[in-house]
């Protein structure tokens, strides 16, 4: 990927409701060299989408937890997240090395339907799980870590 696109990438990953004039003027280029760069990155998949920031406390989901699974039977068919497919209450599935074989982000209203979130996770996917209460969240959604060759700032010298 060319250095200006990952600059642009950058840029809407800490902000994505940065206007088009916004990022021309953050790298450089024309506001039509920027939205035809932004339109290519969406056809080619790289920015997948925009979303809104959620306070999950404020619409009553304060209760965050991960659950690992794994399965009852190891010759069972690998097919848990489809199976849990359904369950809103995940809101990511990851696939992992270890013992076991996904672990699932959850959030929902209380302690009562963690337990009956839990319960359903077992039944519709044969699953044992291992569950870690999440008690409190310095951050998250930090933007990625892209790689940037930045240039050299006004007045600095590369050589001392």
């Amino acid at each position: 990927m060319e250095e200006i696109d990952r600059r642009i990438v950058a840029l809407l990953a800490a902000d994505g409701r940065m206007s088009f004039t916004d990022l021309a003027k953050r790298t450089g280029l024309s506001v039509s060299a920027v939205h035809q760069r932004v339109r290519r990155l969406e056809k080619r998949g790289v920015i997948r989408g925009y979303t809104a920031l959620i306070d999950y406390d404020a619409i009553g989901l304060p209760l965050t937890a991960f659950i690992s699974i794994k399965p009852i039977d190891p010759a069972a068919p690998d097919d848990a997240p489809e199976r849990l497919r359904h369950l809103a209450q995940i809101e990511a599935c990851h696939s992992v090395a270890g013992d076991e074989s996904y672990i699932l982000k959850v959030r929902v209203p209380s302690p009562l339907a963690l337990e009956e979130l839990l319960q359903q996770i077992r039944a519709a996917a044969n699953v044992s799980t291992r569950t870690i209460v999440v008690l409190s969240t310095p951050y998250e959604h930090r933007p990625p870590a892209i790689p940037i060759d930045e240039p050299p700032a006004e007045g600095d010298d590369a050589a001392g």
